[in-house]
Formats: structure tokens, sequence, C-alpha cells
């Protein structure tokens, strides 16, 4: 495969957000100059600087001549964005995705690489350039610069050997491990894997069927950027183009390495985590003397964002203390490993910690203050701009399950209780839905039956969306329909007042003239009048229906999407098949079953489980 090729790759320094701050910075973008990277299916990666007149044209023009590969068979993408020519939507610092659309391409042919000054003059990036401006990543700055002037110094990065991904450590000037990267291209079945598990391209359903090959990489950004007030502990990590001869390139996607590999230095796209020193990890000692707090921001960060990966293995333990002999002194903990995070489906949880019995002691009160802090809303304004190449599918995931958090914590289930409603049962060998997706299935069922009452929605105009989502609508959609405490009532989830309402007086007070808005608002007045009293005890018994197992292979959307839509494993409720309004109606619905769901898991708690937590000092 193509590889980007230097004979001198370390001439320039760091780049990221050091070569133009201030007023340069801002001259460039107002004069319409936007820096992108460009990555193929293959792993190939390609910096440029983009002006006013450049479109999808020009760029696949530039790639053809840097990678000596035919591109007119291909899509540039942009998260969920097929971009046909206007390259308008695209942001400063953003990666895109050049997708072959042949349905049987060859996976096996390198292309040929240009010579080492043909390239220097296509791309003159730096050696480390952190794909952002914002503030959020002047931690890692340093850290980079640093490992820059190590790599002048000959100090050369180590290939970490666990896992099942490509990853490594790059060590400062003394040696000392700095920073873990791993590249987007050698996840596990990704064209450039190290460890053999190869065979797909970039954007394919991955070793989780709704996380794709290549996206883990912006999660771990994710993970971090979600953890407000380093409330967690997540690492600082951001999102680089890299460029280093230690990295793995294979001939092609059947795994075969490159002859010539240590001779080539190639960019990769990254994630750049800083790296924490500790002792052990949470598999190696018991959890007992684990703090109770961490336990609990984990906890958390791992509700809102639905881990389907937390265990002991990416719990990192360091000492703070040397403790007295045959005990265990302070210790903290840092979560790590993030890449299965925010999935696009709703899926089945890994919460180690859920058997542990710090996790059975109830909120503190400083975590729920936390708690009723967040805001899906404004969560997902933000990783749309720090992250805009994120899936709006991801990011429903991510408001339906704060939401779920937010809710249960205000009627008061511990930790415990809110992961294990979260996890799916195995029962006589068949996978049940999570207490939380049966809650799903029936304020979905509710939302269509809303809709076989009430007129169709003209909702003509979606085009290069997966999902065509203005959260800034939603700002009081998360109105709470439950009875929280007198504490809870000052939250934005804590209105009563139909959210849809305040969205009708929204649209209307912008766009009173327009008739298409009239006719919109119109229906969604009748969309909000009817099912209100619906409960969840009354409409669905003593046990939830579960869906009948051909439906769950329906396609997500059936308008044009940047990929081909994921394969559904076993998928009890799809979100992403619902359109703007439908999802509005539904959240509604789904908040208004809570309390019913609740009161039923605080039953089933008392009445089946005498846990240890409570009666345990830590």
């Amino acid at each position: 495969m193509a590889m980007a090729v230097f004979k001198s790759p370390l001439k320039g320094e760091f780049h990221g957000g050091r070569k133009m701050e201030g007023k340069q910075y801002k001259h460039h973008l107002s004069s319409g100059r936007r820096r992108v990277f460009v990555q193929t299916e293959t792993g190939c990666v390609l910096g440029m600087e983009l002006d006013r007149n450049d479109n999808v044209h020009t760029v696949k023009k530039r790639l053809q001549i840097a990678f000596n590969f035919p591109t007119e068979e291909s899509s540039l993408t942009f998260g969920d964005m097929v971009l046909k020519n206007d390259l308008s939507a695209v942001r400063n610092d953003s990666p895109l995705l050049l997708k072959r659309n042949l349905m049987h391409r060859s996976s096996s042919t390198p292309c040929l690489s240009p010579t080492g000054n043909d390239l220097q003059r296509k791309d003159r990036s730096g050696p480390i350039e952190i794909l952002s401006h914002s503030h959020c990543f002047s931690s890692l700055k340093q850290t980079a610069n640093d490992i820059v002037m190590a790599m002048k110094m000959g100090v050369e990065p180590i290939p970490v050997n666990g896992g099942l991904g490509g990853a490594y450590y790059f060590r400062n000037e003394k040696g000392q491990s700095v920073a873990i990267v791993k590249p987007t291209d050698e996840e596990p079945f990704a064209p450039n894997n190290p460890k053999g598990f190869v065979g797909k391209a970039l954007g394919q359903p991955g070793l989780k069927p709704s996380v794709r090959v290549g996206e883990t990489g912006f999660r771990e950004v994710a993970a971090y950027l979600l953890d407000y007030d380093h409330f967690a502990n997540v690492p600082p990590t951001a999102l680089v183009k890299i460029t280093h001869s230690v990295f793995n390139v294979n001939d092609g996607m059947d795994g075969n390495k490159s002859r010539e590999k240590k001779k080539l230095v190639s960019s990769k796209i990254a994630s750049f985590q800083k790296f924490v020193a500790h002792d052990f990890d949470a598999s190696d000692h018991g959890t007992s003397s684990f703090p109770v707090s961490s336990v609990h921001r984990i906890g958390i960060l791992d509700a809102r964002i639905l881990n389907t990966d937390r265990h002991g293995g990416n719990l990192l333990v360091k000492k703070l203390d040397d403790g007295v002999a045959g005990r265990f002194g302070q210790v903290e903990l840092i979560p790590i490993d993030h890449g299965l995070c925010l999935p696009e489906t709703l899926e089945d949880p890994y919460f180690e910690w859920i058997h542990w019995p710090q996790a059975s002691i109830p909120f503190s009160e400083e975590e729920l203050d936390y708690i009723r802090s967040l805001d899906p809303v404004k969560d997902c304004e933000m990783l749309r701009r720090e992250l805009p190449m994120i899936r709006e599918a991801c990011l429903r995931v991510l408001v339906l399950c704060t939401v779920f958090l937010k809710e249960a914590a205000a009627f008061g289930l511990c930790l415990a209780e809110i992961g294990e409603m979260m996890t799916r049962e195995f029962r006589a060998g068949e996978e049940e839905p999570s207490e939380l997706e049966m809650v799903c299935i029936e304020a979905k069922r509710l939302t269509v039956e809303q809709d076989v009452l009430s007129p169709k929605l003209d909702l003509e105009g979606e085009t290069e969306f997966q999902f065509d989502l203005d959260y800034n609508d939603l700002d009081s959609v998360y109105g709470s329909l439950t009875q929280p405490d007198e504490s809870f009532a000052k939250t934005p989830f804590s209105s009563r007042r139909s959210s849809l309402g305040k969205l009708k007086e929204s649209i209307t007070e912008e766009e009173e003239d327009d008739e298409e808005e009239a006719r919109l608002v119109s229906s969604l007045f009748k969309l909000s009048t009817s099912m209100k009293n619906n409960s969840l005890s009354k409409n669905m018994g003593s046990k939830y229906p579960k869906p009948p197992r051909d439906k769950t292979k329906e396609t997500l959307l059936s308008h044009k999407s940047a990929n081909v839509q994921l394969p559904v494993s076993t998928n009890f409720v799809k979100l992403a098949d619902m359109k703007e309004v439908e999802w509005i109606v539904f959240l509604e619905r789904f908040q208004e079953l809570l309390d019913s769901a609740f009161a039923k898991r605080k039953t089933m708690t008392l009445r089946n489980r005498q846990r240890l937590g409570t009666s345990c000092k830590f």
C-alpha cells in the first residue's frame, strides 16, 4: 500500500496548534484556508491546505498524485456526510476518509509510493500534529514537543506487545514513556494491524459490529472530553497525525508485512494519550481496597458513554503511599481504553464494577451534584465542535444513556442497580434484552402508535446525513416526567412542561412566515397531545415483549449514507432509524416510563438480593 515517504521526517517542529495562533490563526480561517488530513480506507494519510476554490475533485486529484492510485470510483466522507463537491462543511484540522465505491475491490495490490522529495512538497506536516486548535488539548502540546525533541536525539518508540491492535509508547529525551499512540489503521481487523487481525477496510464493522474499523480513536478522545473537570480521571487524549518509521504497514489487507517497512516513514491518524505511570492494573489485585468515590466516578462515565469494554485490565492502579505491612495503602484509579464506547446502537455493555461492593454504596452528594449538572444537549454540541467526524448515531446513544443515568440517580438507584438495568442477561442460552432496552422497546411502540394516529410529517430535504438532527431544538426535550426530589427540581431535566410545546414555540418564533415550518408546528402539536398517561406497568405487564428476530435485521435508513449500514448483531431496539420528530417523541415516552421501571428494579433488589456493600467499610 502507499505510504508517506520522507528523507528527513524531523525537519519540522511540532505543529499542532503552535504555528498559527491568535490573529494569524483567525486570519487563516477568515481567508477560507483550512488544514485537513485525508485518509484512505487502507490507511494512507495526506495533510493538505484547502482554500475557498478547492472542492472534492481537487482533493482527489492531490491524493491521486501523492499516492499514485485512481480516485474516480471513490467517495470523500466526513463522518456521516458524503461530500459531493462542496467542502464548506469541512472544519479546520478535520480528518476525511476516502472510500472506494466498488463492491469487489482488490485489497492486496499495493499502490506505488512517490519519492521523498515529491511528497515533502505535497505534505508539509510536522512529525506530530494535533487535529484541533482547542484549549482542551493544551496539556498535550508540551508532551508532543518533548517527543519530537527525543526523536531528533534518536530515542525510538517502543511497540506495545499486549492487546489486539497496534500501540506504541513514545518517549522523552530521558527515555521515559510519556504517551501511548494507537494508529487507527492498526486497530483489530484494520489493514495495517501488526498482529494478524486483518481483513477489513476502514469504515467497515469492527470488533464490535456497532463500532467501525478505524473509529475507536475518536471515541478515546470523546471519553476524555466528556470527563468534565477530570471527574473520572481519564488521561488527556487527542487525535493526531503522527509520522514515524516504527509504525506497521502491511502489503495489503491480507496482513503481509512490507519488506521495505524499516526503510520507510509512514504517517498515521492516531489517538495520542498521555502516559500515566502506575503500579499495576485492577486485574492484578483484589478490588476491595479501591476507593468508593473512584469506582463511582468511573462507573458514572461508563454509564453515560455505554462502555462495552470496562474490565480490570483497563483500570490502572497507582499507589499513593506504601501502606502498612500486609495491607494496601491509598490508591488512585486511572481508566483507559475507551475505544469501544459510544456504539452506534444499544449494545450490551460490560461493567466489571457491577460486582464490586463499592458499586452498591449510595452516591454521595458530590456525585449526585455532578450527575445533576450533566447536560446531554451540551455534550452533543461540544462533541460536534471538537470531533466533527462523530456520527449522530453515537450521539443518540450518549443522549439516551445520560438521560437514563440522571433519572435513575434522581430516583435513588445506586451504581450497581443502574449498571444491572443496562446489562443484558442470558437465559437458557438466549440473550435477553436489558431493562433499559425493554423500556426503549415500549417507548418506541408508543411512538409508532402515536405516529399512526397522527398525520405523516413532510420530512423531505434529508440528503447527505445518516441522521438529520438539530440538537439546538432539543434543549428542552429532556424535561423530567418523573417525580424527582426537591434537590433535582432545578435541573434541565426537571421541567414538566411539554418539550414538544417548547419546540413548537421556538420554531414558530424563528420561522413565523414559513409555510413549511407552520405545517411542521401543527404536526408537532398533534404529536404531543396523546398518550401522556401511559405507564410501564399498565402497558407491559410483568414481562416485556421480545421483538421478533427478523425485524431486528432491517436497515437503519433507506437514504444515502457515508457508509454501508452496519450489520445488526443482537439488536433489540434501534435508535438510528427514527426521524428527528420521532426521536423527540420517543425521548418523552422513554422518560414517562422510567419511574415504573425504577420502582420494579428497587422491588427486585429488596426481594432477591442482599448485598454486602452497605455493611462494608472502605
